[in-house]
């Protein structure tokens, strides 16, 4: 193989005029020959081709060689001599910072090297350069530059270099960071890491070819990188592997069984894996180019030489010589390139068309672009349809449809309450967890969710607890107003002030947290318009690139969604309001007079007026018959009852309010009347109060002789009015219950889903066509001809111009190409 390609390799010794111009005419003959002519043709096309996937971002299945392995593991010296010339790659070290995509080019008629950098984000190449030291500047500064601006240590971004030489193959190699164990001085820690990550992301595609280097003083069993390169291509089938500095190595072969046994390297690399062997110059001293290509063909001789004549039995040429030497290396590399790019070609040929097609479309709807932004009745028309798709979508989703992805676009409760900003429901201790709490949902399914959740919340609240401060405050003052229900009147009270302290904040939540799920809609309408779109290529409505209108467009439906829940929240507080007001017990309370909460305190029979104040609120007589007593001081031991005569003077004794820091000594409602001289019966005065009370029993007034309040103060009968207050906690408890029951399950359910979802379904596209389309053209097309706008669109247009025309041109090449297989 080496001698088929002699024309390639420099003569190890210097050549005289004669032997120079045979190596010249030879060369000049071969390149006249129709199969280099050929392959040249190919090789160029291709080279054109990754120009424009470099400036454009494309993503071609090209076939490239990726030179990978450690640092210092010689790849910079072999790329070196693959140019045939040295310029200082590896004093650069841009092998630890940026990719270095390397285009060698055989031209007989560049008898001195000349590179040419590909300008940053284009397919253009600058003016071509043949100092070696001005190369290594260029790949210096334009690493350094990027990396400021990245703010980087390493990046992905390939340096593009073309070198056109009569001593190069024509060969496209990406030489890689090399890989390192710890960062540099002053680079961060995460710099080995994100090394190994590029190297493996530009090495992983399936059309790239693996030239793995290794340095032959690194045994096959201790080697840090080969399982790197066994993570990309684990059976080695598009892996070279190439062992570096393979002269350092000959000294410790002592026969021929060693010898072959190491070039075999059997049981690492599998038996269909063979590796080469290299050594290159050690010498760094500056040295013509004709010394250098010279130096490289005088260690490949001496390498063979030494494996003949220096190991007793010498070595297994017919096995191993093809793969020892670098010229045996550099022309199987040139070959098998040349071998992929011809099985490529179709596929390469049948994607530039697809890629051209694709072009042209998006031509066509940018010039409709630039078109529409003088036509304003177009523009309407698409804003319109772009605004009414987007809103089928949305009710779609709540619905019930499952497109997109809901693994990707749902959320789980979780992370609704933490995206939202909500957090946990007000006043609940209890972490409330719904069912399926753990899917990801959107639409309609995260919505009842929310609804669920919040039926959960309200259950978990239960009446707290009021003092008893609180409690006679309140039973006092509708005693104090009359009618014979004030125990009642004063549990519903509590239970009323509860839920309005309690549930409306609850009620806020809720209205919240189904706003955040309904607004999150929005992004997934659009993935879905965009997949539909792509689906069944509809792409007349595309609003790509509109972003003025895009972002009217989001304020609309946010501001929609907003609108929404504050009127759902003055639906549910209006439904609050109404539970808890007085006149709402008509509706429901007679569930509990039938035996329920109510049934021990409420009777029909009690007296009204200021018979209200005769409840006796421990557990001794509350329904005994009426007996004679009088009011007297806490002194007397005997009870006298007076009731105002007719005719006599009677005198009032209202009982002094005590003040905080003093104990309640006056029984509850307690009148002191005392009446002239006149006494009458007993008879009379309860015939008298018993007309008062429309014929009903009163229940008698007890007064607490110890000192204690009659309420519930601390008097000898200190467990009886406990009794009482909680019998009163717990008829308020029971009426909150009610209160709660009624508001979640007969009000706020029904009016959370016809106050959201129904608009949404219903007068969402008005909504959003009143916005957006009820303005005149001048403020419509502010949306679309935004300063600069113009400009932004027609560079665009140049962009893809340009894209078009390269690969338009790379396609009629690959098409000749293609003719001539």
């Amino acid at each position: 193989m080496a001698n088929s390609n002699s024309f390639l390799t420099t003569p190890t010794k210097t050549p005289s005029s004669r032997r120079n111009n045979h190596s010249q005419s030879k060369m000049q003959s071969h390149s006249q020959d129709p199969a280099t002519s050929e392959s040249r043709s190919r090789f160029e096309a291709y080279n054109r081709l990754q120009a424009a996937a470099v400036a454009f971002g494309e993503k071609l299945p090209i076939p490239e060689i990726v030179a990978i392995g450690g640092q210092s593991d010689g790849k910079s010296s072999l790329l070196e001599a693959l140019l045939g010339f040295r310029f200082n790659v590896r004093e650069v070290e841009m092998g630890t910072r940026r990719p270095l995509i390397l285009q060698m080019v055989h031209d007989v008629s560049a008898l001195e090297p000349r590179c040419r950098f590909q300008d940053e984000d284009s397919e253009e190449y600058g003016s071509p350069m043949v100092s070696a030291t001005a190369v290594a500047d260029v790949i210096r500064s334009r690493t350094e530059a990027l990396l400021r601006k990245t703010k980087a240590a390493v990046s992905p971004k390939p340096i593009v270099m073309r070198a056109e030489y009569a001593h190069s193959p024509n060969l496209t190699i990406i030489d890689t960071p090399g890989f390192v164990l710890k960062a540099k001085k002053g680079e961060p820690e995460t710099t080995p890491d994100e090394i190994l990550s590029m190297v493996k992301s530009l090495a992983s595609p399936p059309h790239r070819i693996l030239l793995f280097l290794q340095q032959s003083s690194v045994e096959w069993c201790s080697s840090l990188w080969l399982d790197a390169v066994r993570d990309i291509d684990s059976s080695f089938r598009r892996t070279i592997v190439v062992v570096s500095k393979f002269d350092n190595r000959l000294k410790e072969f002592n026969d021929r069984g060693e010898v072959d046994r190491y070039l075999s390297a059997s049981g690492y690399l599998g038996e269909n894996t063979r590796p080469y062997f290299v050594a290159l110059p050690k010498d760094r001293s500056t040295v013509s180019n004709d010394e250098f290509r010279k130096q490289i063909s005088q260690v490949d001789t001496e390498v063979i030489r030494h494996l003949r004549e220096g190991v007793k039995g010498g070595f297994d040429e017919e096995k191993f010589r093809s793969h020892i030497g670098f010229a045996s290396l550099r022309d199987f590399l040139e070959s098998e390139l040349q071998k992929r790019y011809k099985d490529a070609a179709p596929a390469t040929l049948a994607l530039l068309e697809q890629r051209c097609s694709e072009v042209t479309d998006d031509m066509l709807r940018m010039d409709m672009k630039i078109q529409a932004t003088s036509d304003v009745a177009h523009l309407r028309k698409a804003a319109m349809l772009y605004t009414a798709s987007i809103s089928n979508h949305v009710g779609a989703l709540i619905d019930g449809a499952a497109n997109p992805s809901p693994e990707q676009w749902g959320k789980t409760t979780e992370e609704e309450r933490g995206e939202s900003g909500i957090g946990s429901w007000p006043g609940v201790c209890l972490d409330i967890k719904p069912p399926n709490a753990v899917l990801r949902l959107y639409g309609g399914a995260a919505f009842e969710r929310v609804i669920h959740e919040f039926r959960c919340a309200a259950y978990s609240i239960e009446c707290p607890p009021v003092s008893r401060e609180k409690v006679a405050n309140i039973l006092l003052a509708h005693a104090g107003r009359g009618g014979g229900r004030g125990v009642t009147e004063a549990s519903a009270e509590i239970a009323r002030t509860a839920a309005r302290s309690w549930l409306a904040p609850l009620l806020d939540t809720a209205c919240d947290r189904l706003a955040f799920v309904l607004g999150s809609l929005f992004e997934i309408a659009l993935e879905r318009n965009l997949n539909q779109n792509s689906e069944y290529e509809k792409k007349a409505e595309n609003m790509d690139g509109y972003v003025g209108f895009h972002a009217a467009l989001r304020n609309c439906y946010s501001r929609f969604v907003k609108n929404l829940a504050k009127q759902c929240k003055q639906l549910v507080r209006h439904h609050l309001d109404s539970v808890t007001s007085p006149y709402s017990m008509a509706c429901y309370e007679m569930d509990y007079h039938q035996g329920g909460a109510f049934g021990s305190y409420y009777k029909p029979n009690q007296a009204s007026g200021s018979g209200s104040f005769c409840f006796e609120l421990s557990d001794t007589g509350r329904d005994e018959p009426m007996k004679d007593q009088e009011n007297i001081p806490p002194e007397k031991s005997k009870a006298q009852e007076t009731t105002p005569g007719k005719g006599g003077e009677t005198h009032i004794t209202v009982p002094e309010t005590p003040s905080p820091d003093q104990p309640c000594e006056i029984g509850y409602g307690l009148v002191k009347k005392e009446i002239g001289n006149g006494h009458h019966d007993g008879g009379g005065a309860r015939k008298r109060v018993a007309r008062m009370g429309g014929n009903r029993n009163i229940e008698p007034l007890r007064i607490q002789n110890g000192g204690g309040g009659l309420l519930f103060g601390n008097t000898d009968n200190g467990m009886k009015s406990s009794s009482a207050y909680s019998e009163i906690c717990s008829s308020a408890a029971q009426h909150f219950a009610r209160i709660r029951e009624v508001l979640v399950e007969r009000s706020v359910t029904s009016t959370l889903n016809s106050g959201f979802l129904t608009p949404c379904r219903d007068r969402l596209v008005v909504a959003l066509g009143v916005d957006l389309f009820a303005v005149n053209d001048e403020k419509f097309m502010d949306m679309f001809v935004a300063p600069g706008a113009i400009d932004v669109l027609q560079n665009e247009r140049q962009q893809l111009q340009k894209r078009q025309k390269i690969l338009q041109s790379c396609l009629t090449e690959f098409k000749t190409v293609s003719r001539s297989l």
